[in-house]
């Protein structure tokens, strides 16, 4: 999908304030058990691929581990696990997203890597209210695409939840 295709629409309603507003709206776009989510660029340091990652005793279950990048240790949070979804299929590859957040590094495990697109504040929306709870809560709102719902993650607030 290219940044051309996507559809303009009007934000329905005026309640609440738009968490979206006055930031740069281009987001690499990812994949987790299909559905397409979408990080604000800004909040991007890295991408990688699988990489070797040590297992944390009495770490939550959402973190993987930890990984040595660049001489930097990155906490590995399963994306997956964090949303409810069921576990990845054995020889899945796996790709990761590295993120800062509060001076730290955080690895966010996810299906698979998109495009960036840069999405028109107009056609931001808020969560609907048929979106799950647990999603509703890492959420900053959506954005609908011609084929598919963008689903905005809310980095902070997702690594906030987990309590490491």
């Amino acid at each position: 999908m290219c940044p051309g295709d996507v559809q303009s629409i009007e934000s329905k309603g005026s309640e609440g304030v738009n968490p979206i507003a006055g930031r740069a709206n281009d987001f690499l776009t990812i994949y987790i058990a299909g559905q397409l989510f979408g990080i604000p660029v800004l909040q991007l340091q890295d991408v990688l691929g699988d990489l070797n990652v040590s297992k944390i005793p009495l770490a939550p279950p959402e973190v993987d581990g930890s990984l040595n990048l660049r001489g930097r240790i990155v906490t590995s949070i399963n994306v997956r696990r964090c949303l409810g979804l069921s576990e990845r299929a054995e020889g899945k590859s796996v790709m990761s997203v590295v993120v800062e957040h509060e001076g730290e590094l955080y690895s966010l495990t996810i299906d698979e890597v998109g495009d960036v697109l840069a999405l028109k504040e107009d056609s931001y929306e808020k969560n609907p209210v048929t979106l799950d709870p647990k999603w509703r809560g890492v959420s900053l709102g959506i954005y609908r695409l011609d084929e598919e719902l963008l689903i905005v993650l809310d980095v902070p607030k997702l690594i906030n939840d987990l309590r490491i």
